[in-house]
């Protein structure tokens, strides 16, 4: 099924990496709600995606129904579920995520001062902008340096 560069994203992000044991589980209960996602009756081109055992992505083609603020309002208690059943948090906007070589990590806001601070975290450190709106963004603004990202703005004195 192909997706219009301009399809809608919401990117989650859990606070810890999935087990592999648990991707086939959520993959499924993801798979089963966007076939039965639907805006004022109409079913919503969707499809969801898990990328790197952290993130789960909804995207939506509008060209044949638009997200309405129901559906998005049902996409948001299925991810509250999805925490309760998983033991996770998917709506922690200051758990940012990072790369360190082949690994992706997260950490609270805090601690990802700290690592600034050592040095750990740098200008070119990659980081996940999880604000990204489309297809289009998701592919080329989603992962980008930290000096590039609206990260730069909340430690703008450290770096």
């Amino acid at each position: 099924m192909h997706f219009s560069p301009q399809s809608r994203v919401w990117i989650y992000q859990a606070n810890r990496q999935l087990t592999e044991a648990e991707l086939p589980r959520l993959q499924a209960a993801l798979d089963n709600f966007v076939q039965t996602w639907t805006a004022h009756n109409n079913q919503l081109k969707a499809k969801a995606e898990i990328r790197y055992n952290r993130f789960l992505i909804l995207i939506v083609d509008e060209a044949q129904a638009g997200a309405s603020g129901c559906s998005i309002d049902k996409s948001v208690r299925f991810m509250e579920q999805l925490e309760q059943q998983f033991g996770i948090s998917l709506f922690d906007r200051f758990n940012l995520a990072y790369r360190k070589g082949d690994e992706i990590l997260s950490v609270p806001r805090h601690d990802f001062e700290e690592l600034i601070k050592q040095g750990i975290i740098t200008k070119d450190t990659i980081v996940f902008n999880n604000l990204v709106q489309n297809v289009a963004e998701l592919e080329t603004k989603w992962e980008v340096p930290f000096k590039e990202s609206w990260h730069i703005q909340l430690f703008a004195s450290l770096v």
